[in-house]
C-alpha cells in the first residue's frame, strides 16, 4: 500500500483519481509542509498565488477523493489534513484530534485511533469527527 511518505505528488493525486493541475499541486504542497491541520484562511495566508475560492474548490475535491480529511476544530472552523495512506479501510481509520483551549491550536493524535461505534440497523457512517478539548502540554508547562 502506498503511503504519503513514499509519494510523488502527481502520481499520488492520479492514484486518488484527481488530475494533478498546478493549483492542486500547490495546495497539496502547502498541506504536506504544514505541521498541523490547516483551515481555509491559514491556507490562503500560506498560498499567495491563489484566491480563497480556488483553494476552497481544491479542498472540496480533495475531500471527495480522500486526498485530505476535513474535520471541525474546537472553534467551529473546518480544518484539512492530508490522508497519509492511499486508501482508507473504513471511517474508523481516522485518528483523534485535540483542541487546546489556551493556544487555540488543533493537534493530531495519530497514535490514538477513533474508537469503533456500533450504529443501530439502518445507519451508515461516512465520517467521524472525534475532538478532545483541553490544554496541550506546552500550554500546561507555560501556565
Amino acid at each position: 500500500m502506498m503511503q504519503w511518505k513514499d509519494r510523488n505528488e502527481e502520481k499520488w493525486l492520479e492514484q486518488k483519481g484527481v488530475k494533478p493541475t498546478a493549483n492542486r499541486l500547490v495546495v497539496l504542497k502547502a498541506l504536506s509542509e504544514a505541521r498541523q491541520p490547516k483551515g481555509l484562511v491559514e491556507l490562503e495566508d500560506m498560498i499567495d498565488t491563489m484566491e480563497r475560492s480556488s483553494i476552497f474548490r481544491v479542498l472540496n475535491l480533495f475531500v471527495e477523493h480522500e486526498v485530505v480529511h476535513a474535520f471541525e476544530d474546537g472553534k467551529g472552523i473546518m480544518k484539512y489534513e492530508l490522508c497519509t495512506v492511499q486508501h482508507h479501510r473504513s471511517v474508523y481509520d481516522t485518528h483523534i484530534h485535540f483542541y487546546c483551549e489556551v493556544c487555540q491550536q488543533t493537534f493530531c493524535l495519530k497514535s490514538q485511533m477513533v474508537p469503533e461505534v456500533e450504529l443501530p440497523d439502518g445507519y451508515t457512517a461516512h465520517s467521524i469527527n472525534y475532538m478532545i478539548k483541553g490544554i496541550c502540554p506546552q500550554c500546561k508547562k507555560n501556565g
